[in-house]
């Protein structure tokens, strides 16, 4: 009787039937105090509320309950995973694989744990660990997959993620996975394929909506060349990206000064110069403007989230009074319209990745909006006295370039647990 009451719970908790699973956990707590499993399944029903806190007391009660069994311990780990407390993490897994070395899930999870962390060696080790135990976890092979994907052995990477397939060639996961090593190598079309699969065996897979987006985007070949760079960056680890930007930025300003000092050089540096800004500046912006002009798209309104269509709509309206400010400007020869076009042009940046780039989601938008009144106020002391060189257009310069090396230490902050 028990076991098909827990059967029952099990059955309602997979249909996303929580509040009616969880009034029939408390039932059988009444007369089963002492049982782990339920306070496991509770912790289950939290998480997937992303309750974290509670799902993180009750799993502690069943280890309380059952201290010698590993799975608490790995369950644990996925909910500090998830809420992101990473430092958490790995101990947890440890502790799982000592108490239960037979295991190969309690492997498989730490190694797509070392992979988040970019630890790209170890992920793979971890992961043919686990595979020895179980040849056919499709973690451990979708984990070894990427390893070797980002460790460049794409040959290797693609027969074991095929292997996977052939395993179970319907797990959503699989071909989410494939089709993001595929984009990776540029492959977009190909990767389309494996997301229209992953999202025919699970629809509300966000890996691979988001995946098909970018392949989508990716017929662009300016998107399509953004992406590699995209990529690259993101296999840095955070101090190696610090170290790409900090020298970008040192040699466009020391190209700059070359030019500046040299009229000989100046007809070829600046052209190198000016490039480089585009391109810097072209990272900011080209994901909100494609997402734009992916709207166009019969299908696109139905494959970007909220925050995408939102923070594309507004990069557009920067973009309008952009150049509604320079034509004006050149039409009437009044400074004052170029006030207006620079706060168009800064503004595509903050708005452009308000939405994106942080663990903690409103810090963006509200520094956003603060740039934002910063160039409004900029705008009007511009025209109400006539000097489109004042304090307010000063600091709106000052918090943009600011702005974009506290972005940037967001976007790294995020991309490295």
């Amino acid at each position: 009787m028990f076991d098909e009451q827990l059967e029952r719970i099990e059955l309602l908790i997979h249909s996303g039937k929580f509040d009616i699973a969880q009034k029939e956990i408390f039932d059988l707590i009444k007369e089963n105090a002492d049982e782990p499993y339920l306070y496991y399944l509770l912790s289950n029903i939290y998480c997937q509320k992303e309750k974290y806190d509670e799902a993180d007391k009750m799993i502690d009660k069943s280890i309380s309950l059952y201290p010698d069994a590993g799975f608490y311990f790995y369950f644990k780990a996925c909910i500090k995973l998830v809420s992101e407390k990473y430092s958490e993490v790995e101990p947890l897994l440890k502790t799982a694989i000592s108490l239960n070395p037979e295991v190969a899930d309690f492997r498989a999870k730490l190694a797509q744990y070392k992979l988040l962390k970019k630890e790209y060696e170890t992920a793979l080790n971890i992961a043919n660990e686990a595979l020895s135990l179980e040849p056919e976890n499709i973690l451990a092979l979708n984990t070894r997959s990427t390893a070797l994907m980002k460790l460049g052995r794409k040959d290797e990477s693609f027969a074991t993620i095929e292997g996977a397939l052939r395993e179970n060639p319907e797990n959503s996961f699989t071909h989410s996975n494939y089709g993001w090593n595929l984009l990776e190598k540029g492959n977009h079309k190909k990767s389309l394929e494996h997301f229209r699969e992953a999202l025919k065996f699970d629809p509300n897979n966000q890996h691979a909506q988001a995946g098909m987006v970018e392949a989508l985007k990716s017929h662009n070949i300016v998107y399509k060349g953004y992406l590699k760079y995209a990529f690259f960056m993101q296999n840095l680890s955070g101090r190696n990206q610090w170290a790409f930007i900090i020298g970008f930025y040192i040699l466009q300003k020391l190209l700059s000064g070359i030019a500046n000092s040299s009229p000989t050089l100046q007809p070829y540096l600046m052209p190198v110069v000016f490039l480089l800004a585009i391109f810097a500046f072209s990272t900011w912006v080209i994901s909100p403007i494609s997402n734009l002009l992916f709207r166009i798209n019969p299908y696109g309104k139905y494959l970007l989230d909220a925050d995408e269509i939102r923070s594309s709509t507004f990069v557009g309206i920067s973009f309008v009074i952009f150049i509604l400010g320079l034509v004006t400007y050149f039409i009437t020869k009044n400074d004052n319209f170029l006030v207006v076009a620079g706060f168009g042009f800064v503004m595509m940046v903050p708005l452009g990745s308000m939405f994106s780039i942080s663990r903690y989601k409103n810090a963006p938008l509200y520094i956003a909006v603060a740039i934002g009144i910063l160039g409004l106020l900029a705008v009007f002391t511009s025209f109400s006295n006539n000097t489109p060189f004042n304090i307010f257009t000063g600091l709106f310069f000052i918090s943009f370039v600011a702005y974009q090396w506290i972005a940037n230490y967001l976007m790294i902050k995020r991309s490295n647990i």
